[in-house]
């Protein structure tokens, strides 16, 4: 029998939002497994929160820097919150930001043997970093976003100083239109982005695998109706999930944009910026999102230190 644990089990709530019970029965049914188990609750109607993601484990920062029409994320990984408001810590997130956007390196080992600011490389920066700072420190990852005309816009959330923060977002506008109109523009979609976390701009971005373990679940769900009815259903049922992880369907989370999809609040734009405007693409790093952070049951090692485990 799979091993569920109580930190399984909490673990998955937290995804979810379901009961304890349904929670315990899905791991059990799902071999302890979480992302089966979080299908299996979705099936039977009882996931309250199926898209929420998993609770950010790991800490550090996420370095944003935007220059002309090129913008970069980086996140920099280290062991303790504490370490994320060291100043020596921020500098090196941000110079990491800076040499991914001034080289254009974002493959992180090609990024680590980049030159870096006052001599050596990133990778002996960062070592330096763990040497001085006493935590070990990681380059997690780096994307970047850039146009051939139009704007970069960038939002920080949680932000801890400029450039830094839990959350970061860059937005790139590709339009011959006034940047006056397409700065702020940018600028919301940004802020819209770290708050509904699109998982592309449109359907075309979304990963092929993502797309047919929806349909599946889907399937499975209205498991039992005619083909015919069946493939309507499962139509219907993924044309309502790209309005809700499809950036250009989303609707806008802007009161001034009540009701209107960020598509719509693009199209609307164009008069005012006086040219076309395209939502090239975009990056949303959010700190340790899907790294797993391995948590100690304290309880059960009392038990074990005291030979009762």
């Amino acid at each position: 029998m799979a091993n569920v644990t109580a930190a399984l089990v909490k673990e998955l709530r937290e995804k979810t939002g379901a009961g304890m019970m349904d929670c315990k029965t899905a791991l059990n049914e799902s071999n302890a497994d979480l992302e089966a188990a979080v299908d299996w609750l979705r099936k039977k109607g009882l996931s309250k929160a199926a898209k929420k993601s998993g609770r950010i484990a790991a800490e550090g920062l996420i370095a944003v820097t935007v220059a002309g029409l090129k913008g970069v994320a980086v996140e920099v990984n280290s062991e303790t919150d504490f370490v994320a408001r060291n100043e020596d810590f921020q500098k090196l997130a941000r110079n990491i930001a800076d040499v991914a956007v001034k080289t254009g390196v974002t493959e992180v080992e090609a990024l680590k043997a980049a030159a870096y600011p006052g001599g050596g490389t990133v990778a002996d920066a960062i070592a330096n970093g763990i040497a001085t700072i006493g935590e070990n420190l990681n380059l997690r990852r780096a994307a970047s976003v850039s146009v051939n005309a139009g704007v970069i816009g960038s939002y920080i959330h949680n932000s801890i100083a400029d450039g830094l923060g839990k959350i970061g977002v860059l937005v790139g506008l590709e339009s011959n239109g006034k940047a006056e109109v397409l700065a702020p523009l940018a600028r919301l979609i940004a802020l819209h982005v770290a708050a509904a976390n699109p998982l592309a701009v449109d359907a075309s971005g979304i990963d092929p695998e993502v797309v047919a373990r929806e349909k599946k679940v889907l399937a499975e769900k209205n498991a039992g109706k005619p083909p015919h009815v069946l493939e309507k259903i499962v139509e219907s049922g993924l044309k309502t999930y790209y309005k809700e992880v499809t950036l250009l369907e989303q609707p806008s989370i802007h009161a001034e944009h009540a009701n209107k999809t960020i598509g719509q609040v693009l199209k609307e734009a164009e008069g005012a910026a006086g040219a076309p405007v395209t939502l090239k693409s975009f990056v949303r790093y959010a700190l340790g999102e899907g790294i797993e952070k391995q948590e100690s049951d304290f309880a059960a090692e009392v038990a074990a230190a005291s030979g009762h485990g």
